[in-house]
């Protein structure tokens, strides 16, 4: 790993942001943000968006990357369903599509689809956080428990503790890779961070000029999580090793300042390149090499076209539709209106 094609010099940060979708890439600028998803047919759909005003919590150390955290779960879990409902609405199907059951459509009539979309996003997220709290945070603490008996070094145990849940991390990232869907999520990944990296060191964005670039980049949310790993143990070793509710206990508590501490540190990172921090990005960059996969020149198009639709005037009109690969709208299709039409025949 050449640490001069990750830290790039003369490179200019940007704060656009990104993630992979489900055959597509979200860019978030700071007046926008866009979802580009290349369907079946090859053709590219595009939605903009423009962002919610910043909270004046957000210019708050440490309080703004627990508020960063969770908005980045909400915000992600629409993305990756919205990219799905793209991909389903474009989809060739020959058979006749089920209505609603009598249940579905009590929910319907009663609370409304927008009612039940917001509970279901809501859900997922909760859902998500039980698990990985269930699963990273709280499993490993319990599980090494028995070694109390035998190891009375509080900082050993942490230690042991810490690089379990990283190791049972790297294990559900490794096995979740080998998912089809998922290494075209990853190939869509690489596809973002080689976007980012072309337009920071002020290249045409074009796939040629981006693929000379790593698939690894310093502000990843991948990297994120490798910190909130690496500072959790630290941040746990000062706690000793008291019994197991108590444990649990201050893992629950500290979660929120260990993830605005990762957030801060990831600021950090992606602005400098100095030593340090090039020595505590690293574990986060190797976890990228499992996250990231090198993309095709399709799959640039898509990251680009993405990019491109966030470096307009503020004063652009947001689009939903067809598009070529300059983000140029060729046809509008709004989707939501479309199925709520539809629908409404249907009824």
């Amino acid at each position: 790993m050449d640490m001069s094609k990750i830290f790039l010099k003369g490179a200019c940060p940007t704060p656009i942001g990104g993630q992979a979708v489900m055959e597509g890439v979200m860019m978030r600028g700071l007046e926008r943000t866009a979802i580009a998803v290349r369907l079946p047919d090859g053709r590219i759909h595009l939605k903009t968006q423009k962002n919610n005003g910043s909270s004046k919590w957000m210019r708050i150390p440490i309080i703004r990357g627990v508020i960063s955290f969770v908005v980045s779960l909400i915000e992600g879990t629409k993305t990756l369903t919205y990219s799905a409902d793209v991909l389903e609405y474009f989809m060739d199907d020959d058979e006749d599509e089920e209505g609603p059951g009598k249940f579905e459509q009590w929910l319907l009539d009663h609370f409304g689809e927008q009612s039940i979309w917001n509970f279901m996003i809501g859900f997922s997220v909760v859902v998500a956080l039980v698990f990985s709290i269930g699963i990273f945070v709280l499993l490993p603490t319990a599980g090494i428990g028995w070694m109390g008996k035998y190891i009375h070094n509080s900082i050993a145990l942490n230690l042991i503790e810490g690089v379990l849940r990283i190791a049972l991390f790297i294990l559900y990232i490794g096995l979740i890779a080998q998912m089809k869907d998922i290494k075209r999520v990853f190939e869509y990944h690489g596809a973002e961070h080689k976007t980012i990296h072309c337009f920071e060191n002020n290249l045409e964005l074009t796939p040629a000029n981006a693929q000379q670039f790593y698939t690894l980049h310093p502000r990843c949310g991948t990297s994120f999580l490798m910190f909130v790993m690496v500072i959790s143990l630290i941040l746990f070793s000062f706690l000793g090793w008291p019994s197991l509710l108590w444990r649990i206990l201050s893992r629950l508590l500290l979660i929120p300042v260990v993830a605005g501490l990762s957030y801060e540190l990831l600021k950090w990172a992606g602005r400098s390149d100095n030593w340090f921090v090039k020595a505590m990005s690293i574990p986060g960059l190797y976890l990228q090499k499992l996250t990231t996969r090198p993309p095709d020149d399709w799959q640039l198009e898509v990251a680009i076209v993405s990019l491109k639709a966030v470096l307009v005037p503020e004063e652009t009109e947001c689009i939903e539709g067809i598009v070529d690969t300059d983000a140029n709208l060729l046809e509008h299709i709004d989707i939501e209106r479309d199925k709520d039409k539809t629908e409404e025949s249907e009824q």
